[in-house]
């Protein structure tokens, strides 16, 4: 725990801040587990941005994706966290991943992808099924754009089918969250801690 490292957690609920939102709460715990292994982490609420449509990395005309683009270029791991709806990661999630997309030119002094050394985790939460295909679909964006997965690099919530029921609502954390989420952290951290030690070479 000697290597100092950030985590950044962008949240995608379509809920603007201060308003309650699942997604934050689970980015949050992510965070808290995050900083057991040395990692100082920030949460970023996406909804509260402007952020435009677009696959470049400003778009312009008051666009702020490059503030938060700032924040992920600073970090050394990402957080990804998305509520689920009909089934699928959040709009929110979707307009983050294809901003990201800009990166897949974008390259460091050896000619390396800009987001190569950095590494990604998803949190998944909601009320109905989708998780599962969620994961998959944030995993493969992130690791195209350059992010390295670590070994059971997500958690989730569903609750049960045609029950809607919010992770904020309740009373405690379930055992299995708590145990990925703790897993993730770990494996996040010494594969963070890896790269930073020992960049992926250039081609």
């Amino acid at each position: 725990m000697d290597t100092s490292l950030k985590a950044v957690a962008l949240v995608c609920s379509l809920k603007a801040s201060p308003a309650e939102s699942s997604s934050d709460l689970i980015a949050r715990q992510v965070l808290d587990e995050l900083a057991t292994h040395g990692i100082d982490g920030e949460t970023v609420r996406v909804a509260d941005y402007d952020v435009r449509p677009g696959v470049e990395d400003d778009m312009g005309d008051g666009d702020q994706w490059p503030q938060i683009l700032e924040k992920i270029t600073a970090a050394d791991v990402l957080v990804l966290a998305t509520p689920t709806w009909v089934g699928h990661m959040s709009s929110i999630a979707q307009r983050v991943l294809e901003r990201l997309d800009a990166q897949l030119s974008a390259t460091d002094e050896q000619g390396r992808p800009a987001m190569f050394g950095k590494v990604a985790v998803s949190a998944v939460v909601g009320n109905e099924d989708g998780a599962h295909k969620i994961v998959a679909d944030t995993f493969q964006g992130l690791n195209d754009i350059g992010f390295t997965i670590p070994a059971q690099g997500c958690t989730y919530w569903n609750n049960e089918a045609m029950n809607p029921k919010d992770y904020a609502d309740l009373e405690e954390t379930p055992s299995a969250v708590s145990s990925t989420i703790a897993t993730l952290s770990a494996n996040a951290a010494h594969l963070a801690r890896l790269l930073r030690a020992e960049q992926y070479p250039p081609v």
